[in-house]
């Protein structure tokens, strides 16, 4: 459902599962914190030529992504029709020469794909949760194989996930130990990035991300210390339960 209230419009699943959040008055601005989260990518790939998303719903990623990368070709998956319907009430702008939405299932978009891009970014939820197709070794066996080297996987879980234990070890069966996952900017999401080649320096990442702070309103000094710490929630499934339960 779209909820319109003043100067905000919001997607959501009920009355209170919001996907999506927007301003009237400032369309490509990524409101919700797990939004400007997913963007750390940038601390590796400051200038992608090839973005996909999997999940469109209100596209506050794929017009960030749109609107401040304006060398990127930006290409949203929404296995939805629904959602993209309501593209509009969003300001989701029309395609062009640089920008797509596609109406397919994600999985089979990522596999039966030639293009190689640079960063892939997996944010699809329904009503009851992740899809469990996207939080397995296949799935991110496929996204490593078609990502371009040095590319970049980043996705959104829910922090109440009770699975995220099961999401690590599949990534940890292809990434090895490139990946990274820690608490989005206000809470309620993880943000996993994993990678593909090497990591680049403490000194290097704070680099980039004071310059990239410059020009996107994100805290990424924040994301490259998460990214060298190689952060880790508990692993241990009974505890991680118990934990979110």
């Amino acid at each position: 459902m779209v909820l319109e209230s003043g100067h905000i419009v919001s997607l959501q699943f009920d009355d209170s599962a919001i996907q999506s959040l927007m301003f009237r008055n400032a369309p490509n601005k990524l409101v919700l914190g797990y939004t400007r989260t997913m963007m750390s990518f940038l601390l590796l790939q400051p200038a992608p030529a090839r973005i996909w998303i999997i999940g469109l719903g209100g596209g506050s990623l794929a017009k960030y992504c749109y609107h401040h990368l304006p060398e990127t070709h930006v290409a949203a998956i929404e296995i939805d029709p629904a959602v993209i319907v309501l593209r509009d009430a969003f300001q989701i702008p029309p395609d062009d020469g640089r920008f797509e939405v596609i109406c397919a299932d994600g999985v089979e978009y990522v596999k039966g794909r030639e293009a190689h891009p640079d960063v892939i970014l997996v944010d699809g939820f329904l009503a009851c949760g992740m899809p469990a197709q996207l939080g397995t070794a296949d799935f991110y066996a496929a996204c490593r194989a078609r990502l371009a080297d040095n590319g970049v996987l980043v996705a959104n879980f829910l922090e109440t996930d009770p699975d995220i234990p099961f999401y690590l070890d599949e990534v940890r069966s292809v990434f090895g130990e490139s990946f990274s996952i820690w608490l989005s900017e206000d809470g309620g999401n993880y943000t996993l990035v994993a990678w593909k080649g090497k990591l680049p320096s403490t000194n290097t990442l704070l680099t980039r991300a004071r310059s990239l702070e410059a020009e996107h309103v994100l805290d990424l000094c924040s994301a490259a210390r998460h990214l060298k710490q190689r952060e880790r929630p508990v692993l241990d499934r009974r505890s991680w339960q118990a934990r979110v339960n």
